[in-house]
């Protein structure tokens, strides 16, 4: 029951184009000040309504961040995946594609050579935020405070090489946002590395990461840095694809 009202308060706001008030919500939905009040709370405690000024409340952060992806993923796989085959060819390592889910990030497709060299499968499924390229990309561009919150709290150490210190990892986001790509070496797995970067698409949320992995005889200082402008450059064409079609879409409904 309090679940539905908290739906309830969040489809309220999220309804009008202006943000609103305690005062406006109780009178839109009929439930007592007090009670709005403290369903307001809980749902800026967890992301869902963020306060604005003048004591008015917007669709927050995390609500938007999970409509984008329940909308896009498909769209964002179908244009991706033919730019990560391409670059799996060209570089001989396998990339792939990651979306963030919750207080970690999973990694959504793979794409390997299809040549006979060696390489190393990423595999699908969820990485820890902070140990990760993938979700190292996505938290140093996130506004999202609830993601920060994660990162601040007690974190797993996978190996001698794991930041698990919040300042160390902040940090590191300032590099990364500086250069346009993260890097995980070792930090996960010993003897293994990765690379990854953001897919930024017009002023939604970053959601998702394109990266590579291999193992550290493979993934040199030199050869990850020229993987990162690469997937710096990978990113932005799909977010660019991503932007035609969706203008293609709006240009036929109208």
């Amino acid at each position: 029951m309090y679940l539905e009202r908290l739906i309830s308060v969040v489809e309220t706001v999220s309804g009008r184009s202006n943000p609103m008030t305690v005062s406006e919500i109780a009178e839109t939905t009929g439930v007592p000040k007090p009670s709005i009040y403290r369903q307001v709370k809980d749902l800026v405690d967890a992301g869902l309504l963020e306060p604005r000024e003048n004591g008015r409340y917007a669709v927050g952060l995390r609500a938007r961040r999970l409509s984008d992806q329940f909308v896009a993923q498909d769209e964002v796989k179908q244009v991706a995946i033919p730019v990560l085959k391409r670059a799996a060819r060209k570089f001989g390592t396998a990339f792939f594609l990651s979306r963030l889910s919750g207080a970690s990030v999973d990694i959504i497709d793979a794409e390997i050579p299809t040549s006979g060299v060696s390489y190393l499968h990423p595999g699908i499924g969820p990485r820890p935020l902070h140990a990760c390229s993938c979700g190292k990309a996505i938290a140093a561009f996130s506004e999202d405070q609830i993601l920060y919150q994660t990162l601040s709290g007690r974190l797993r150490a996978y190996t001698e090489h794991t930041k698990t210190k919040f300042d160390n990892i902040k940090t590191e986001f300032q590099s990364i946002r500086s250069q346009g790509y993260a890097e995980c070496v070792e930090e996960l797995e010993q003897g293994i590395c990765s690379v990854a970067a953001p897919i930024k698409m017009n002023s939604q949320p970053v959601s998702y990461s394109l990266g590579a992995t291999g193992t550290l005889r493979v993934f040199t200082p030199s050869f990850r840095a020229s993987l990162g402008e690469a997937l710096v450059g990978m990113c932005a064409e799909v977010s660019q694809l991503i932007e035609s079609q969706q203008d293609s879409s709006v240009h036929r409904a109208v």
